[in-house]
C-alpha cells in the first residue's frame, strides 16, 4: 500500500508541479506589460488595466476549451483509442479558431465603447482602445493556446505547455522593451509585443499536437466542433458562477465602505485587493492538482477503472488537505508582513492581518473544493457543477447581501465568502464524490 501510495504522489506531481508553473506564468503576460508600460504614464497604465479587464474576461470564460479537452482526450486516451483522442484534440483546436474570430471582430471594430463600459474616462480610454484594438488580435492565439495546453494535458504531457509558457513570457518581456522604449511606440507597442510572443506561444503548442497527430486528418470537422462546443457550455456556466461571486464580493467591500470617507473605503478595497492577490496565488498551487485530477480521472474511466479512480481521489483530496494546511500555516505567519510587500499604508497593512488570517483558516477546505473540481471536470460531469455553481451562488448573494445590510465590513465579507461561499462548495461537490453517478466509464461520458 505504502509502495502504491508513493507511486500516485509521484504521478500526481509530475502532472502537478508543471501545470503550476504554467498557470503561475500565465499572469505573468500583463503583469510584464503593466511593469513596463506604467513608465510612460499613469493614463498609460490605467488604458493597459481596463482593456486587460476586456481581454481577460472573454479568455476566463473560454477556460473550458483547456478543461473540457483535457478531460475528453484523457479518457480517450485511457480506452485505448489514441487516434480518437487526437482527433477530440483538433476538434477543440479549430473551435478555438472559430470562437476566436468570431470575438476578435467585434473587440477590434468596439474597442473603444469597451473599455468604457469597463469603467474608463476619455483619456484613459483612448489609451486602453489603442492597447485593444491591437492586443484582440491575439485572442485566437491565445484561445489556441488554451485548447492545444488541454490536449497536451489530456495526454499527460503538462511539461511541454509549461516549457512554451515560460519561453513566452521570457518573449513578451523582450519584445515589450524594444518595442515600446526602443521603436517609441508606446502602449501599442505593448500590445503589438504581446501580441507576437502569444502568437508564437501558439504556433509551438499546435505544432506539437500536429506532430502527434501523424495520419490524423486536420480538416475541420463540423460534426466534432458542435459536439466539443455543447460539451463546453456547463463549463462556461460553472465558470460564470465562480466570477459571478468574486465580483459580488468586490463590490460587497466596496458597499461596506461607501457610508465612512474616501479614504476608508479606498482602505478597504486596497487590503481586499492584496488579500485576494494572495488567495489566488494559494489558488494557482491548489488548481494545479486539480488539473493533475483532470488528466488522471480522465485516464481511469477511460480504461474502466473505478476503482483506481476512486483511489487517485482519495490522494489527491488528502494532497489538497495537505498543501491547504501548509499554505494556511505560512500565510497566517506571515500575515503580519506580507502587507509591507505591497503598501507603505499602515492601515491597510492592519486591515490585512486579520483577513489574511480568515484566509488561511479557509485553506483546508478550499484545497478539497478545488480537488474535487478537477476530478468531477475529468469525469465530464459538467451539467452537475453548473447546476451545483448556481445553487451555491443562490446560497451566497442574499447572504453576503445581509451581511453589507447589516454593517459587516471588510472581515465579515471575507468569512461570509470563506464559509458561506467555498463550505456550500465543499458541501455540494463532497455530496457528488461520495455518490456513484459520476463515475461513468468508457470512452466517452
Amino acid at each position: 500500500m505504502p509502495g502504491r501510495d508513493h507511486q500516485a504522489d509521484r504521478e500526481i506531481w509530475r502532472l502537478a508541479v508543471p501545470a503550476f508553473l504554467a498557470l503561475v506564468a500565465e499572469p505573468l503576460f500583463l503583469i510584464a506589460d503593466s511593469a513596463i508600460v506604467g513608465h510612460l504614464g499613469t493614463r498609460q497604465l490605467a488604458g493597459l488595466g481596463v482593456a486587460g479587464v476586456v481581454l481577460q474576461t472573454i479568455t476566463g470564460m473560454c477556460v473550458f476549451l483547456a478543461y473540457g479537452t483535457t478531460a475528453a482526450v484523457a479518457r480517450k486516451l485511457g480506452a485505448g483509442d489514441t487516434r480518437g483522442a487526437l482527433t477530440q484534440g483538433i476538434d477543440g483546436l479549430w473551435l478555438a479558431v472559430l470562437i476566436g474570430v468570431v470575438v476578435t471582430v467585434p473587440c477590434v471594430l468596439l474597442a473603444h465603447p469597451l473599455v468604457q463600459v469597463a469603467g474608463a474616462d476619455a483619456p484613459v480610454a483612448d489609451q486602453g482602445a489603442a492597447y485593444l484594438r491591437i492586443a484582440a488580435v491575439g485572442i485566437t492565439p491565445l484561445l489556441l493556446m488554451m485548447a492545444a495546453t488541454g490536449v497536451l494535458r489530456g495526454l499527460q504531457d503538462t511539461r511541454t505547455p509549461m516549457v512554451v509558457a515560460i519561453c513566452g513570457n521570457v518573449l513578451n518581456i523582450v519584445l515589450n522593451l524594444l518595442l515600446v522604449y526602443g521603436a517609441g511606440l508606446g502602449i501599442r507597442g505593448s500590445a503589438l509585443g504581446s501580441l507576437c510572443a502569444q502568437l508564437l506561444a501558439a504556433l509551438a503548442l499546435v505544432a506539437v499536437v500536429v506532430r502527434s497527430s501523424d495520419g490524423i486528418s486536420l480538416r475541420p470537422d463540423l460534426s466534432g466542433i458542435r459536439q466539443a462546443a455543447r460539451a463546453g457550455v456547463a463549463l462556461v456556466v460553472r465558470t460564470l458562477t465562480l466570477r459571478a461571486a468574486l465580483l459580488v464580493t468586490t463590490f460587497a467591500v466596496s458597499r461596506t465602505a461607501a457610508t465612512h470617507d474616501s479614504h476608508e473605503q479606498a482602505t478597504a478595497l486596497a487590503a481586499h485587493q492584496i488579500a485576494f492577490t494572495l488567495w489566488t496565488l494559494l489558488a494557482f498551487v491548489l488548481d494545479a492538482i486539480a488539473i493533475a485530477a483532470q488528466a488522471i480521472t480522465g485516464r481511469a474511466l477511460g480504461a474502466g477503472d473505478s476503482a483506481a479512480v476512486r483511489a487517485a481521489t482519495n490522494r489527491m483530496v488528502w494532497w489538497g488537505v495537505v498543501v491547504g494546511v501548509a499554505g494556511g500555516v505560512l500565510l497566517a505567519a506571515g500575515s503580519p508582513l506580507l502587507g509591507a510587500l505591497f503598501t507603505d499604508d499602515a492601515d491597510v497593512r492592519q486591515r490585512l492581518v486579520t483577513v489574511l488570517l480568515i484566509v488561511a483558516l479557509a485553506e483546508p477546505v478550499c484545497g478539497v473544493v478545488f480537488v474535487l473540481d478537477g476530478v468531477l471536470i475529468g469525469a465530464g460531469d459538467g451539467r452537475y457543477l453548473a447546476l451545483g455553481g448556481l445553487l451555491v451562488l443562490a446560497i451566497y448573494v442574499p447572504v453576503l447581501a445581509l451581511t453589507v445590510a447589516l454593517g459587516g465590513g471588510l472581515a465579515w465579507v471575507w468569512v461570509t465568502f470563506s464559509v458561506v461561499f467555498m463550505g456550500a462548495r465543499f458541501v455540494v461537490l463532497t455530496h457528488r464524490a461520495r455518490g456513484d453517478h459520476w463515475l461513468v466509464t468508457g470512452a466517452s461520458a
